[in-house]
């Protein structure tokens, strides 16, 4: 006899199926290898007893403060730990049950509907100005185009491009600044079709420049104001243009001045639900969201977003992160963006384990290799 521990990573219904299970099988042992840790917040504290009895009562567990029993708080914060299998029970369970159970029921529904996407997209950025954060990443003129033909040949899905430095405490430039930044790239990748190769995305929020990149065969409207301006959904929309609202708090000349939040992950939602909301009722079709990683968040803020990336699936949109070289790597292991190649690496492998959908990154090429071991290794 041999005994082998195996990876709570690996693909369960492979082993299963390999085993000789029938198929029935199949799914009930693989909803019992998914596990979901679930954290509910100010809970009516008679809720969290009934949920905790009911928890139990199909094999899962509730983790409660001490007097919780005793109601010693009307309300209290609590930890569900359960297998797919456990959640489906028990949120059937608590549609019948008081003190908004029935809300917590189809929370949980939704958290099982979840679909981590197939396929990760890489978004390599192209800077047209003399101030981003990362030298390497700035081009004008003929070298942008000879570097969007390199992105292209290396394996980029899309590519960002923007004349203006969104970086802490970077310097305002007015739209017609910004224009003359980047009407020669536009005007290149319009005359040689580069659209036909990959899908561009204009970094602007400026609605004269995002007209002319449309125009010019861009297809992503990428908006660090998350779409706080109504004309620029509008211009989405009668384009047929993606959107990407991302999430900053404050502005780039001020968002790192102690940022603060009641709960990250609750406030961030809610300014998605929000912003999605108003962007369809304006009739923006497909809608992306980035939870601005660096833009008015601290080290511990930026680390919660990516470890717990999962929890905005279930706004049913797909998810952008962009840590490219940024300055959280140089605050866990000293370091010039020049050097923050795998710590980059390391937090984006993390965020797409997580459910990211398209990568915002400096380095194509080392990020397409990157995915492709990966994915290798999730198919275990």
């Amino acid at each position: 006899m041999r005994i082998e521990l195996l990876s709570n990573s690996i693909q369960m219904h492979r082993y299963l199926k390999e085993l000789g299970v029938d198929g029935g099988g199949i799914a009930i042992l693989g909803a019992k290898a998914t596990h979901y840790t679930v954290y509910i917040r100010d809970l009516h504290v008679g809720a969290a007893n009934i949920l905790k009895q009911d928890a139990l009562s199909v094999g899962a567990d509730l983790a409660v403060p001490r007097g919780t029993v005793m109601a010693q708080t009307p309300y209290v914060n609590c930890i569900l730990i359960a297998t797919a299998r456990e959640l489906e029970v028990l949120s059937k369970k608590e549609l019948a049950q008081p003190f908004g159970l029935k809300d917590v029921a189809k929370k949980l529904q939704e958290i099982l509907k979840i679909k981590k996407p197939s396929k990760v997209e890489i978004m390599g950025v192209i800077n047209a100005n003399e101030d981003s954060f990362y030298s390497e990443s700035r081009f004008n003129g003929s070298a942008a185009a000879e570097a969007i033909e390199q992105m292209i040949d290396d394996g980029a899905d899309i590519i960002d491009i923007g004349g203006v430095s969104s970086a802490p405490n970077s310097l305002y430039v007015d739209k017609d600044e910004e224009f003359r930044r980047l009407k020669p790239l536009f005007e290149a990748i319009k005359k040689a079709k580069l659209y036909n190769k990959t899908k561009f995305s204009i970094d602007s929020y400026e609605p004269e420049v995002i007209t002319c990149a449309l125009k010019s065969g861009f297809e992503i409207v990428n908006d660090i104001t998350g779409l706080a301006n109504d004309n620029i959904s509008k211009i989405c929309a009668s384009n047929n243009a993606s959107a990407v609202i991302m999430h900053m708090q404050g502005a780039p000349q001020t968002m790192q001045h102690e940022p603060k939040y009641d709960n990250i992950l609750s406030d961030i939602y809610s300014f998605f639900e929000q912003r999605v909301a108003r962007a369809e009722f304006l009739n923006v079709k497909n809608i992306t969201l980035d939870v601005g990683i660096g833009f008015g968040k601290t080290l511990e803020h930026n680390l919660l977003l990516i470890k717990h990336l999962g929890h905005f699936l279930t706004l049913g949109k797909p998810l952008l992160i962009g840590a490219s070289r940024k300055s959280m790597i140089d605050k866990i292991s000293a370091s010039s963006p020049q050097d923050r190649l795998a710590g980059t690496l390391a937090l984006h492998l993390e965020a797409v384990k997580n459910g990211a959908s398209i990568i915002r990154v400096h380095d194509v090429k080392e990020h397409v290799q990157a995915l492709k071991v990966q994915e290798a290794l999730s198919t275990i």
